[in-house]
């Protein structure tokens, strides 16, 4: 009964993460381009959806979607619904889907309409905190490898298609299943880009003893956009987020739920 309920839930909360990242690429898009957009992270793209109507509805459905989304991470991470076990690496993996649940329960309220706060405020408080301990550099430098880490395997997630285990191919059609292949893996390697970006900045943090040093995903933004050639850099990402939320359209459509 319960793992029937958890595949609408799981497809409308794919569709509601793929709004979040397409409205996050479109924002950098137009800020790369000059034309007045921001670079923000998830919780500044819920805010931007809910400029989009007067009415809130917008708003309503994101949260639902939201919340449905860290419904079903949360029950991947109790019920092991893709099988990844209960050694190290599998519970590693579990735990990650639980954090992943919090983070879209929180951007859930942040649609509802309720406080709740998150993004580089709290991490660089957090941060800061821990600094403070005398082993403290070595803990944020430690997240920041494993950030930097997970980083380089998206890469390898996207050049290995990976993310195609996970969907009925058998139900798309060839020019369904190359697109798919396509945005998934421009999507991944841009969320690539900025999981290195963070964790080089969470690096930084602890070589500095600097808590400022913390990006969230609009301040790594924001840092590309500051280099070389970053407006190009920027847009190049910020069309790779973009298909990335895609990607989570087509997972809304055609993954294997449980």
């Amino acid at each position: 009964m319960v793992r029937s309920l958890l595949e609408p839930i799981a497809r409308v909360g794919f569709a509601a993460r793929g709004a979040v990242y397409v409205m996050v690429g479109i924002l950098a898009a137009r800020s790369a381009a000059g034309q007045g957009g921001d670079t923000t992270d998830a919780r500044g793209a819920v805010r931007a959806i809910g400029r989009l109507e007067a009415t809130g509805m917008l708003l309503v459905a994101l949260a639902a979607g939201l919340a449905a989304y860290a419904a079903w991470r949360v029950a991947q991470a109790v019920l092991d619904l893709d099988d990844k076990g209960g050694d190290a690496k599998g519970l590693a993996t579990r735990a990650g889907f639980l954090a992943s649940g919090v983070v879209h329960a929180g951007l859930a309220m942040t649609a509802a309409g309720i406080g709740f706060t998150s993004g580089s405020g709290s991490a660089r408080s957090w941060v800061a905190r821990t600094l403070a301990e005398p082993w403290g550099m070595w803990a944020v430098g430690l997240v920041g490898a494993v950030v930097v880490g997970s980083g380089l395997y998206q890469f390898y997630k996207a050049w290995a298609a990976k993310f195609e285990k996970r969907l009925r191919v058998d139900q798309m059609s060839e020019g369904a299943r190359r697109w798919a292949r396509r945005i998934g893996r421009f999507g991944l390697a841009a969320r690539g880009v900025t999981f290195l970006v963070a964790g080089w900045c969470l690096i930084r943090a602890a070589q500095t003893v600097n808590a400022r040093e913390v990006k969230d995903l609009g301040g790594a933004l924001r840092l590309l956009r500051g280099q070389a050639y970053g407006p190009w850099l920027l847009g190049i990402v910020a069309c790779g987020l973009i298909s990335y939320g895609l990607l989570s359209f087509v997972n809304a459509r055609y993954r294997r739920i449980g």
